[in-house]
């Protein structure tokens, strides 16, 4: 699962998103950067992300905005908040508006990754349920188009 997994590091500090992006792709993650809020969204629009990391302040967004103007995909990319300015207020926003996860700085990285292989955990199950829905629902179809068929052919 790992060697497609695309994770997208959002944070205004250039040697973060280095640290992050070296790290990351020695586990075998494949890693894009963004800068800013409006890079990540344009960056979204044009990729399909598993998870992004998103740090709460950027110079032009707050990163809880930040996580409803994101494209997302089917199953929904995982978003973890990272924050060096903890506040519980902070944290309930962060979840209200749809973040999975929430990361302290400075970074315990066997806690990053962790967390990143729990949140790549329920995506991979969020897939599985999304195609058991969809192979449900053309099934379920299939049978109702039959059934049409038959009450056409024998009014």
């Amino acid at each position: 699962m790992v060697e497609n997994t695309r994770i997208l590091v959002v944070d205004d500090d250039e040697n973060i998103r280095k640290v992050l992006k070296a790290i990351l792709e020695e586990e075998g993650y494949t890693v894009d950067e963004a800068e800013n809020a409006n890079k990540a969204i344009e960056k979204t629009k044009r990729k399909v992300y598993n998870l992004a990391l998103i740090d709460i302040r950027l110079p032009d967004m707050e990163g809880v905005e930040l996580l409803t103007k994101m494209k997302d995909t089917l199953p929904r990319m995982r978003k973890i908040i990272i924050t060096g300015y903890p506040t519980l207020q902070n944290a309930i926003e962060a979840v209200n508006r749809g973040a999975d996860a929430y990361i302290l700085k400075p970074f315990d990285m066997d806690k990053v990754l962790a967390t990143i292989k729990e949140q790549l955990k329920k995506y991979e199950e969020e897939k599985r349920y999304s195609q058991e829905k969809v192979a449900e629902f053309i099934e379920t179809r299939v049978k109702e188009l039959e059934a049409e068929k038959t009450v056409q052919k024998h009014p």
